[in-house]
């Protein structure tokens, strides 16, 4: 791998580690506000609801200036967002700031891959930065919650400075300072990247054109036979594995009564499977045999299920384990090959827009979904099994979609020249 995909990994590391750590952190302010229990999901939702929003804008403008230097731009967004909280800014909508960053941060931190690498290194890349990503993700939930726990927030809550009011009097708005400092820290990162040269056409800048562009960029990519199943199973793939965060902690504390600092080391039990998974895939898996793993999405939704039957920690994570390692194991060659198909057919920023816009979408619909049975009151084990139900039916629908593809093919291909 060439020197600048490593810096590249190290900001992505940095940034995805705080998101995580500022949700964990997010969550407890809520509890610190005695908001509603329903509310903890909408976190995610107004977290999510810029990259639906942005995705007609966000791919023109990652290819219409050098990528490290949008990837600093929208960093610097994520800590406005994050210092919001101290300023009686709800965190919801504080919270929808940070989301606003990330979806313009997002088309150019993998756009940038394809403009870096050529395309048999993709597969390997998207293992490496979903690895790095799903390691941030563990570290982040883990920091969030080792920064609301009673020990080391009252050791932050000590530390004020001679003279100096912080007006920082809770343990979530200690956990936000520390988090605010590793965006700096990923932001340092960003301006080391370095320019791959990449250029392309003046991007057009009248927001109605953009948003006729972005429109035909989707239905280009859903019409390719090989762009569509990946754009499912990465659309799929998100929603779920958003949704599946907040099940996690609401089965931890249902099933295993433990308080939020210790469920959010589970959250970080599926990242670990995650990683392992993509880190696998990526030594294994060749972006031309990348459609093999679907399978694997279904087993996946099969064994989700079994989490209402485990009462105690030692079970929970080996199994937690098990389930986050299939989906990295499907999810990242889907990945690279849907980056390949979208930088063949469009531009590297606008077929990442579109990604994000349907990925981001299902995780609005299934989060919205997910507040609204726990709003109703339905017990975490049913929740747990219609997810998993879900996640199955759903990749069985697309493998045969799959199938009815390359029959279709293969029927095209036997057919005389000139023939219909």
């Amino acid at each position: 791998m060439k020197r600048g995909f490593y810096t590249i990994m190290a900001a992505q590391f940095f940034s995805s580690l705080a998101d995580n750590a500022l949700l964990i952190a997010a969550i407890a302010l809520l509890v610190e506000l005695h908001a509603p229990d329903w509310m903890k999901p909408l976190l995610k939702l107004f977290f999510t609801i810029s990259y639906v929003v942005l995705a007609p804008f966000v791919g023109a403008l990652a290819d219409s200036m050098p990528k490290g230097r949008v990837m600093f731009m929208t960093n610097t967004i994520k800590v406005v967002g994050c210092l919001l909280m101290f300023f009686t800014v709800h965190p919801l909508l504080a919270y929808a700031v940070v989301g606003f960053g990330a979806a313009a941060y997002s088309p150019a931190k993998y756009g940038i891959l394809t403009e870096l690498l050529p395309p048999e290194k993709l597969v390997a890349a998207n293992g490496w930065i979903e690895g790095t990503t799903v390691g941030s993700i563990i570290l982040g939930t883990v920091l969030g919650g080792a920064l609301i726990s009673p020990a080391v927030s009252s050791a932050l809550l000590s530390a004020d400075l001679p003279g100096f009011e912080t007006g920082i009097d809770t343990p979530a708005e200690a956990a936000i300072l520390v988090i605010a400092v590793v965006y700096v820290i990923a932001a340092a990162f960003n301006l080391r990247i370095p320019d791959t040269g990449a250029h392309y056409p003046h991007q057009e800048r009248n927001p109605f054109k953009l948003v006729g562009e972005f429109a035909h960029c989707c239905v280009v990519l859903w019409k390719d036979r090989l762009g569509q199943i990946s754009l499912a199973v990465t659309t799929l793939f998100w929603g779920a594995g958003a949704t599946l965060q907040f099940i996690v902690l609401e089965w931890a504390k249902t099933k295993l009564q433990m308080p939020l600092n210790k469920a959010a080391v589970l959250q970080g039990v599926v990242a670990l499977g995650i990683a392992l998974g993509a880190v696998l895939a990526a030594r294994f898996v060749p972006l031309r045999g990348a459609l093999r793993v679907l399978p694997f999405g279904v087993a996946m939704g099969i064994i989700v299920p079994m989490m209402t039957l485990v009462s105690t920690q030692a079970a929970a994570y080996p199994l937690l384990v098990l389930v986050g390692s299939l989906a990295g194991f499907f999810v990242v060659p889907m990945n690279a090959l849907l980056q390949h198909r979208g930088h063949v057919l469009m531009s590297a920023g606008h077929s990442i827009a579109v990604q994000n816009f349907n990925e981001n979408l299902n995780i609005l619909l299934m989060l919205g979904l997910y507040a609204l049975l726990i709003s109703a009151k339905v017990h975490i084990t049913y929740i747990i099994v219609m997810f998993g139900g879900f996640v199955a039916v759903s990749m069985v629908l697309v493998i045969l979609r799959h199938r009815a593809n390359q029959r279709e093919f293969d029927t095209e291909a036997t057919l005389p020249e000139g023939g219909h």
